[in-house]
């Protein structure tokens, strides 16, 4: 009951990631965000996709939708609140719904936010979570369609995930968001480490994904409005949780 991953680069700073079931021979796409490279790695693995779980409608998440069901006849699956923008779906899924990969099931889990019907995808047997806009590695996505008090809520449910749970997001994003994240949390020692991991691993061409909820909770800011470094930090010691969130993406907007 193995599921193999493949996570690869497209376009200037997308993940595409494809899961093979070992057992099945199943192959799914978390998203089509450019046609070559997946068409690359489709090459290397030898895994031929039967089906993209798309997790909202911007281009650099179905892009390539349509030309890979017509090269493969695979499956597409979106957000039911979004269904009418994603290219070539056959099934549109909301919040509870469990989708058939081999012998495990993925589950939606709607996280709204980035955009209005953002979802995310959870394999518990596997521990393993496909993020795409709402929680990156060390951030989470800007607000373009609901506010602040939406995207919270969204955060919080991934948040209650299990905490060895292995998170894949949407783009290489984590350097970038660590340097903003020590302006917010300076005091945080693991911070600190993961942030020059970061460097690190940036530094040599890999790539800083996947990361864990565990490691999440305890370094990204937009996990972290309940701790108290960084309430004083923002001198908002007492104010309500949607207040320090929406502070702390209001300064991410501008830094």
């Amino acid at each position: 009951m193995t599921i193999e991953i493949e996570q690869f680069m497209c376009r200037s700073d997308n993940f595409g990631v494809l899961l093979h079931d070992t057992e099945s021979g199943e192959t799914i796409l978390i998203d089509a965000p450019e046609e070559a490279p997946i068409l690359a790695a489709v090459q290397r693995t030898g895994w031929a996709p039967t089906m993209i779980l798309n997790t909202h409608h911007h281009g650099d998440h179905v892009e390539a939708n349509q030309p890979l069901k017509k090269r493969f006849d695979l499956k597409i699956v979106g957000p039911k609140a979004e269904a009418s923008k994603i290219p070539g779906i056959d099934e549109a899924v909301e919040e509870g719904a469990a989708i058939p990969f081999g012998n495990h099931l993925v589950y939606v889990i709607e996280t709204p936010g980035h955009t209005a019907g953002h979802i995310s995808y959870y394999i518990p047997t596997q521990n393993l979570a496909f993020t795409g806009d709402t929680l990156f590695s060390l951030g989470c996505g800007r607000l373009f369609e609901r506010p602040a008090a939406v995207m919270l809520e969204s955060l919080k449910k991934l948040a209650a995930l299990p905490p060895e749970t292995a998170v894949y997001c949407g783009h290489e994003y984590t350097q970038a968001n660590a340097r903003f994240a020590l302006t917010v949390d300076p005091t945080n020692s693991a911070l600190k480490e993961r942030a020059a991991k970061v460097d690190r691993l940036r530094a040599d061409g890999k790539p800083t994904l996947p990361s864990t909820i565990g490691e999440e909770m305890a370094t990204n800011p937009f996990l972290r409005w309940h701790d108290p470094a960084i309430r004083r930090n923002l001198r908002m010691e007492n104010a309500p949780d949607e207040a320090v969130f929406a502070e702390i993406r209001k300064r991410k907007d501008i830094f």
